[in-house]
């Protein structure tokens, strides 16, 4: 096939029915999407490929813009199908990644007969329904006995690999402070004048300083269900690593759940996202909101100098939380903020230095958050801030799992439950961009 069969046969299968002629890095790029990588290392290596030709691809925009104010449609379309590129190659990154980060279940010879007894007895339970041996461990724990709603706590490996994922799959529980509680409900006092101080001699008396404001924040947890269904037949099956399986089914539906209430929920039944909290001008901010600073132009960036508020926001923070501090946007908006250069030439966007790591933007990480909102109207489209400091994410200890064969038959049903919170706890921390004029 020659080079230009491959491009006439490449621009057929490009998404929204995009044509247009692609350069020779344009079309290894899309073939090597086609190919799958299985290695990080490969598939990192093709990601710089394809940024290599957005670059190219992107300067040639720009410049026709300058010498003719207004770029070719042609280019422009080469630089959306390389964007589209890079963004599908983000993707399998991030696929690969979480595949490499996902542990097998299985413990060290050293597992106590505690741990042990009671892997076999849940085996026992999803596998069969016999439910004797936990309902055993629970009365020699001297627990309550099984809940109202029914189900069994999962052994601690069980638990612990669904966390695990949770964390790698959702971006915000990955950057926010995660809170372990045995309760229904998290109070944390905050002082959000900070603790009074003053100087002293070495002999002289330590007058009483004055009493500092203390601010209650309550963060209740809320119940999180996935009901994965299976048949007998696959229960029957002993090869089957039923702990592997009910982790693997209910991680990607709880991390996605997660995700929107962490951004968005409003605290009815979920947790409060941190774009539900109130607004305020950043130069009016006070305790109990949300700092904004808008780009000035509705729906967009500002046609002169668009990256300034990026800047404005980043400085918006004092320096103690703008130090751990990252960008959090989605990928389409990460796709406009890719073609922004600063005064030398130099794009503000750069690639992940090593593979699995994560871009930067004018210095700092960028995290990709596909619930944050696309560009538009007064949308809270880019968010920046210190989100260990800011947002605090509680989880009640312990992952339920009730065994329903009756409602769905054939199938088995596991009724799977987890108790989650979360909402801003510094509200000095976290910083939104607003598209607004």
């Amino acid at each position: 096939m020659t080079m230009h069969d491959m491009e006439h046969s490449l621009d057929n299968t490009m998404p929204d029915g995009v044509r247009g002629p692609a350069s020779a890095p344009e079309i290894k790029a899309r073939t090597e999407i086609k190919a799958l990588p299985e290695t990080m290392k490969d598939a990192f290596d093709e990601f710089m490929t394809s940024f290599e030709a957005f670059r190219e691809a992107n300067d040639e925009r720009l410049d026709e813009i300058e010498t003719k104010l207004s770029s070719d449609v042609v280019t422009r379309d080469k630089v959306d199908r390389i964007n589209r590129a890079l963004d599908e190659q983000g993707r399998r990154m991030d696929e690969l990644q979480l595949k490499g980060l996902r542990p097998a279940l299985g413990r060290s010879g050293a597992a106590s007969l505690d741990k042990a007894e009671h892997k076999a007895a849940f085996e026992a339970y999803i596998r069969r329904g016999d439910d004797q041996g936990l309902r055993a461990l629970e009365a020699k724990a001297l627990s309550a006995g099984t809940p109202a709603d029914g189900g069994y706590l999962v052994p601690e490996e069980t638990d612990g690999e669904i966390g695990r994922r949770l964390a790698n799959v959702s971006p915000i529980r990955a950057l926010s402070t995660v809170r372990q509680v045995t309760g229904a409900v998290l109070k944390k006092p905050f002082s959000p004048g900070g603790m009074a101080a003053g100087w002293v001699s070495e002999t002289a008396a330590r007058p009483q300083t004055a009493t500092p404001e203390l601010a209650e924040l309550t963060f209740p947890t809320m119940e999180l269900y996935a009901m994965p269904a299976a048949t007998q037949g696959l229960l029957d099956d002993a090869a089957v690593d039923v702990e592997a399986w009910i982790s693997a089914e209910v991680d990607m539906a709880f991390a996605e759940q997660e995700g929107a209430a962490f951004v968005s929920g409003d605290g009815v039944n979920k947790p409060k996202g941190f774009l539900s909290y109130p607004l305020v001008d950043e130069a009016g901010w006070s305790w109990g909101k949300i700092g904004v600073i808008d780009t000035g132009v509705s729906s967009g960036f500002a046609a002169d100098g668009p990256s300034d508020v990026l800047v404005d926001a980043v400085y918006a923070l004092k320096a103690g939380h703008r130090q751990n501090a990252s960008f959090v946007m989605n990928r389409k908006t990460q796709g406009e903020i890719r073609k922004f250069k600063d005064a030398d030439g130099n794009y503000l966007w750069q690639p992940p230095a090593t593979a699995g790591g994560k871009a930067q933007l004018i210095g700092f990480p960028l995290t990709e958050a596909e619930d944050m909102p696309d560009i538009g109207l007064d949308s809270l489209s880019i968010a920046f801030g210190d989100f260990a400091s800011g947002y605090l994410v509680v989880d009640r200890t312990g992952v339920r799992v009730l065994r329903d064969p009756y409602s769905a038959k054939p199938y088995v049903l596991f009724y799977t439950t987890k108790r989650v919170g979360g909402g801003v706890q510094n509200f000095e921390a976290i910083k939104l961009i607003r598209f607004a004029a």
